[in-house]
């Protein structure tokens, strides 16, 4: 029998120490075994700006933050109160044969923040349609099949974004991929040019800064190929969705190199944490040669694409950017977090690098020079690899109350992604708090056997399930 429908007020009040079962009966069972193993299984009860709040009334640093999407932290009153404006509005939403007000002045707010090329959006719901969409209309635009991505790179887990996703781990099993679609080393002008000049790329799609490792472009790269690209016909496109929005100590981060990318992908932090909301930014002459005539005014959308709760929520956030001057804010704290902790480098052997621009870290360890520590190193490697980078994110969480995360499969980079509106006294915290689990990692062997016993106590709760 069904159960019976209750109202969300009910559900949180009677069921909310079930998130976890009901994850495991109807939702991603191996997700739970994933979240038991490491002790992540809190009972999450509240979100409050920079902060995660769990039902005993622990406060936990969110370095996490929704994979970027809480940029203006969680749950915040403005964009709470521009939803409930909307509602309180019932505006004519999604008219589909006819247009509203709000997406159209979303669309407008972006455009205006954007470089000079860029002259209209393409609306979205999350940022793999905003990608999905820039291919199709990369291909639309110039009459050619290919499109190029860089090694290492993320975008999006669906099938068409798994073709320009670096990672076999999350490629494996999906095949066959889109086909014309084809990787160039990240920061390699030159395999990027021999490609280019065969004159079939439809677009190169780049992520300014990539995500899964954050990954910085070396000098001149990012540059060099948005020339390539003019050089040849090929469309270049910026994917914003994790580095956009003030991420970097920019609006955009392609600011930082100058550029004016033919198409521009955003979402995640343009949601206020709220209403899934993405888009494409375009070019006029895109614009122009995609949609080419009446007939093929509706050749690209999606059902839900430019509602106005997401465009609301959307021209919120950009408020919340500006008056609580975020972008600069982000840029600020970014120096002072990579100050604190750039000198980890030199000071401990399992630390190789220390990287970030603006609000968006990480470090990286790997193997250690001296010969007992190296040799212990090497077991962990060979249980998993990638699970060294486990002996910081573990205790950090457990120890300090500081949720965040390894960058990738495999990897032995751990990644931070702090809420814009995060306190100084915090990020001072938690490079504090990071220093001592480094210090204690870099002994290796006490660390090793503590994390042993934190993931097998885990593995036990969650072989128990």
């Amino acid at each position: 029998m069904a159960p019976k429908v209750a109202s969300v007020a009910d559900l949180l009040a009677l069921r909310g120490g079930e998130a976890m079962d009901l994850n495991d009966r109807f939702l991603n069972p191996q997700l739970g075994r994933i979240v038991r193993t490491l002790g992540f299984d809190r009972e999450w009860a509240h979100g409050e700006g920079a902060h995660l709040i769990d039902a005993e009334g622990n406060r936990y640093l969110d370095l996490l933050c929704g994979y970027g999407t809480f940029a203006v932290g969680r749950n915040h009153p403005d964009v709470i109160a521009a939803l409930r404006d909307l509602m309180d509005a019932r505006s004519a939403n999604l008219p589909q044969l006819g247009v509203s007000l709000l997406p159209g002045a979303l669309a407008e707010a972006l455009v205006a923040r954007a470089p000079e090329r860029i002259a209209a959006m393409v609306p979205a719901n999350t940022g793999t349609e905003a990608v999905e969409a820039a291919i199709k209309l990369a291909r639309a635009a110039t009459g050619r099949p290919r499109i190029l991505y860089a090694t290492h790179a993320f975008h999006g887990l669906t099938l068409g974004l798994l073709s320009l996703n670096g990672d076999e781990q999350f490629r494996a099993g999906f095949g066959p991929l889109l086909p014309g679609c084809d990787s160039v080393p990240f920061g390699d002008l030159e395999a990027l040019e021999r490609e280019t000049q065969h004159g079939d790329v439809a677009a190169f799609i780049v992520e300014p800064v990539q995500g899964k490792g954050v990954n910085l472009p070396p000098d001149g790269y990012l540059e060099g190929a948005q020339r390539s690209c003019r050089a040849h016909g090929t469309l270049f496109v910026c994917d914003e969705v994790q580095t956009g929005l003030g991420r970097t100590g920019r609006f955009f981060a392609l600011e930082h190199w100058g550029l004016d990318p033919d198409m521009i992908c955003v979402a995640k932090a343009l949601s206020g944490g709220f209403v899934p909301v993405g888009g494409v930014l375009v070019s006029a002459a895109v614009r122009e040669r995609v949609f080419d005539g009446m007939e093929r005014g509706v050749r690209h959308g999606s059902t839900f694409g430019g509602n106005d709760m997401a465009a609301a929520a959307g021209l919120a956030t950009l408020g919340v950017i500006e008056r609580e001057g975020l972008v600069e804010r982000a840029a600020q704290l970014g120096e002072l977090l990579l100050e604190l902790t750039v000198p980890l480098v030199e000071r401990y052997e399992i630390v190789r690098d220390v990287r970030g621009l603006g609000l968006m870290w990480a470090i990286e360890l790997g193997t250690p020079a001296s010969l007992r520590r190296r040799a212990v190193w090497s077991l962990v490697e060979r249980a998993q690899s990638g699970l060294a980078a486990q002996l910081l994110v573990v205790p950090l969480f457990h120890q300090h109350r500081i949720f965040c995360q390894v960058a990738g499969h495999r990897m032995n980079v751990v990644k931070a992604l702090p809420a814009l509106v995060v306190e100084e006294q915090e990020i001072r915290r938690f490079a504090h708090a990071l220093e001592e689990v480094v210090a204690r990692a870099d002994r290796m062997g006490a660390a090793v056997g503590r994390l042993g016993w934190d993931l097998a106590r885990g593995g036990a709760r969650a072989l128990r399930r």
